[in-house]
Formats: structure tokens, C-alpha cells, sequence
């Protein structure tokens, strides 16, 4: 890593890394946002069917936190039953390289993982 990226003397939570730790971190984030990217939109009940592990609760407080940091987009279509669709904004389509590197590093390094 280079130098700059969390400079001696200074809190990680105060520096870009920091930040982005913040608004990505979290076991279901990354996820959630993996399967927008996927689908490009999806309702609540298709997310937590396709994460799995996931309660409805915990669901529902990482969509709200990854809408409020503007990376995902909550759709609301004023009918019965109610309808609510998510999907990637801009910002969160940003984050997508970052995604793809970490799917690289995984596949290069899963197999001296298991081996170990």
C-alpha cells in the first residue's frame, strides 16, 4: 500500500481508507451489492433470498445504510401491495472496479487457501 493512503499520525477513520471501510464494510454490504450488480434490480425478498443468510431486519438496516451513503437507490411504486426496487446509483456502479479486483485477487489466491 502506498505511503499516503493512511499517513503516520493520523486516524484511519479520517483518511479516504478509512471512509471507504466505513461505508462498505460490514459482513452483507459487499454482497448486496454484488447481487445489484448482477441483477441491476431487485426487490427486498430476491436479496434475501439470494444472500441466504440474512434476516429481514439486517437486510433492511444494510439497504437503508448503503442508500444513505448513495450507493444504491430505493424505488418506491405507489400500489397494493407495496412494490420497493433497489439498485445501484452512480456512486455505487463507482464501486464496482473495486469489486471486480477483489473477485480477481480471490480467484488467484483460493487455490494456495485450501492448500494451506
Amino acid at each position: 500500500m502506498r505511503d499516503t493512503c493512511v499517513p503516520s499520525g493520523v486516524k484511519l477513520k479520517d483518511t479516504g481508507f478509512g471512509y471507504t471501510l466505513s461505508v462498505i464494510g460490514g459482513k452483507y454490504k459487499m454482497i448486496i451489492m454484488y447481487w445489484l450488480a448482477e441483477n441491476k434490480v431487485m426487490r427486498h425478498n430476491e436479496l434475501k433470498r439470494s444472500i441466504g443468510t440474512i434476516s429481514f431486519k439486517t437486510l433492511s438496516i444494510m439497504l437503508k445504510e448503503l442508500e444513505t451513503d448513495g450507493l444504491i437507490i430505493r424505488k418506491e411504486f405507489p400500489q397494493v401491495p407495496p412494490k420497493v426496487e433497489y439498485s445501484l446509483s452512480e456512486r455505487g456502479l463507482s464501486l464496482l472496479p473495486l469489486l471486480n479486483m477483489m473477485c480477481e485477487w480471490g480467484e488467484k489466491n483460493i487455490l494456495s487457501a485450501q492448500e494451506a
